[in-house]
């Protein structure tokens, strides 16, 4: 990552961007695109919000269920976790600005063994958001490489997220735009993977939806945050709790012409009290470790009954303010891991 984009090794994701004329420029630029999020909101989301009640799911298989983020800084001891948790689906980030690691990816990512399903979470960066060419080129790399070790890749993440690189979702659009013509032209076996919306957004989620570029989501994407000061069942905007959330995020999905109706929820989880700095949160919506198991159970049993979610990925194994296990002073596994090791044993 190029400044003033800088990347947080504690928490894993980018700092805050603190060059306040840099981002209030971008913003500006961007005006004409945040009328047009508010435009479609204002016309569409009364009528979803209206036909949500009506919208009945299928009954899902809860074998592919759980999913579980991996990352390639936390180094070989999460391929024996993953073993002992039984679990078969892991999600992989790969940035950009590491392209000439990418060798070094493909080898993490064998290194679980054949038997896993394997998500590539493609980071984005200002520079390749800026410059489509050298995108195009760059994800014909990640592609090329990865395409005989999986087939589905999330295009981008945290995309409302400035510190992320996108200014508006119509960046977003036009970046994915450009991986889905390559894909199209290239690579057709690909499934593509988006929105990647963090939190609770729906006037951002809604425009990702319902535009005129020419986009498709194979698998739609979300990174379900809840309110973080409480369970799944805390209410956002009045009435949404975590149930209805999803019910309005597979409404939206389903009226959409731009994505199939599958849904991964490809990141969530609780930061933990007293792990500064590695929480990804200040203090204040940090939960203990009997809070987060609770949490995490809930939050994937609501997911798994909605009947509405294809898979959860939890975020992530190894991570010292937010991860199953802390690996601060070696590899302690938390109350957390052994009740996901139930869950999973009890629901394959």
């Amino acid at each position: 990552m190029k400044e003033p984009f800088i990347w947080d090794n504690y928490s894993d994701q980018p700092y805050p961007i603190k060059d306040k004329k840099y981002k209030n420029s971008l913003r500006v630029k961007n005006l004409f695109n945040y009328l047009k999020n508010f435009i479609t909101t204002l016309l569409l989301l009364p009528f979803i919000i209206i036909v949500m009640p009506f919208t009945k799911a299928k009954k899902l298989p809860n074998k592919n269920f759980y999913g579980m983020g991996v990352d390639i800084s936390k180094g070989a001891i999460q391929k024996e976790l993953i073993n002992e948790l039984g679990i078969k689906n892991l999600l992989i980030r790969v940035p950009l600005w590491h392209i000439d690691r990418v060798d070094e990816y493909i080898e993490f990512a064998k290194s679980f063994g054949s038997d896993k399903n394997i998500l590539i979470n493609i980071l984005q960066d200002r520079e390749h958001i800026e410059d489509l060419k050298l995108l195009e080129k760059d994800i014909n790399i990640i592609f090329n490489k990865f395409q005989n070790i999986t087939n589905e890749f999330q295009v981008a993440n945290a995309i409302n997220r400035t510190k992320w690189g996108f200014f508006s979702v119509d960046e977003y659009l036009k970046y994915y735009e450009t991986i889905q013509i390559l894909r199209d032209t290239c690579y057709p076996n690909i499934k593509l993977i988006g929105s990647s919306v963090i939190d609770f957004e729906p006037h951002i989620t809604i425009r990702t939806l319902y535009n005129l570029f020419k986009v498709r989501y194979d698998i739609f994407s979300t990174l379900l945050y809840v309110d973080r000061r409480g369970a799944p069942t805390n209410k956002q905007m009045l009435i949404f709790d975590t149930k209805r959330k999803i019910d309005l995020i597979y409404t939206m999905v389903k009226l959409s012409p731009k994505s199939n109706n599958s849904i991964y929820i490809t990141e969530v989880n609780w930061p933990l009290s007293n792990t500064a700095p590695y929480a990804p949160t200040s203090e204040t919506e940090c939960v203990n470790q009997k809070s987060y198991t609770k949490y995490m159970l809930e939050f994937y049993n609501i997911a798994k009954e909605s009947n509405k979610i294809d898979r959860v990925y939890w975020h992530q194994l190894i991570a010292p303010g937010y991860g199953l296990v802390d690996n601060r002073d070696g590899i302690k596994k938390r109350e957390a891991f052994y009740e996901y090791k139930r869950m999973i044993n009890e629901n394959n």
